[in-house]
């Protein structure tokens, strides 16, 4: 997630969570399939704990953009 996008609707975010799923499966999953086939149970857990990971981080990333664009309240 290196570029900056603007999301302004449920279209976007809806985009933008299709990229990140895509990408973070690519990655992630890839290696945890991998690690299934060919791997310990170590490796397994490994590999399940940075899937869950880059999801987390996908989620914190937009959480922090929306509190990063909310208005000040200027009471």
């Amino acid at each position: 997630m290196d570029d900056s996008i603007q999301i302004g609707s449920r279209g976007d975010f809806g985009l933008w969570a299709i990229e990140v799923a895509k990408q973070i499966v690519g990655e992630e999953g890839f290696e945890l399939a991998r690690a299934a086939r060919d791997g310990t149970e170590e490796d397994v857990r490994v590999a399940g704990n940075a899937l869950g990971q880059a999801i987390t981080n996908a989620l914190m990333e937009v959480y922090d953009g929306l509190l990063n664009e909310a208005p000040v309240d200027a009471t």
